[in-house]
């Protein structure tokens, strides 16, 4: 009894040793996106094993300081906060039209489709923005403010809110008539990765 007690207590050392380190939120701190806006900073936890091309995508584009500035154009009451248009988007920039902010994307190519039958848009879940083509996300990215069931299975989940959520909930609405086009709209001040900041 006392062999296998040691044989289990070595095995659970070594898996622990083998196992990622974790942030203070319970999650892989490399796939950590901290988004400091002008309301406070909300913390994703980015979801790879979900949507590894995706998540990869956001990540360079965060490095790359591409979200930093970034307006949250289009946000919709009870439904979702979309944002990540560094084209069109991105105040500061010589581009910048918030006439035409949700309609760009970044030089990086669009990306097929990695929807999951599993996971669910809940409160909280940050899929990625798309045309009518499915294979069309890009940079753009929304968090959900409510559940969203009806996007199951047709949008691509990147990850879930961990932190910040009444940051979220705080951030500036459209007009829903407008299709939540924002007057003035909150900012991505600054976007990195893990403990890059």
């Amino acid at each position: 009894m006392k062999l296998l007690s040691t044989i289990a207590l070595a095995t659970g050392m070594t898996l622990a040793a083998a196992m990622p380190t974790f942030a203070q939120d319970g999650g892989d701190a490399s796939n950590r996106l901290n988004i400091e806006t002008n309301k406070g900073e909300i913390v994703v936890q980015l979801k790879p094993d979900l949507a590894p091309k995706h998540v990869e995508q956001i990540k360079e584009l965060a490095r790359e300081g591409a979200y930093d500035n970034v307006v949250f154009h289009r946000v919709i009451d009870g439904f979702m906060a979309q944002t990540g248009d560094v084209q069109f988007g991105k105040k500061g920039s010589d581009a910048f039209d918030a006439s035409r902010a949700g309609m760009g994307g970044s030089e990086k190519p669009d990306l097929p489709a990695e929807f999951s039958d599993s996971e669910t848009f809940d409160r909280g879940t940050v899929g990625m923005a798309r045309s009518q083509d499915p294979n069309s996300a890009n940079s753009q990215f929304f968090i959900m403010l409510d559940d969203g069931d009806f996007l199951d299975g047709q949008y691509t989940i990147v990850g879930d809110v961990v932190e910040g959520m009444d940051v979220v909930d705080a951030i500036k609405k459209g007009d829903a008539q407008q299709n939540g086009a924002v007057e003035d709209p909150d900012v991505m001040t600054k976007v990195t990765v893990g403990s890059e900041g």
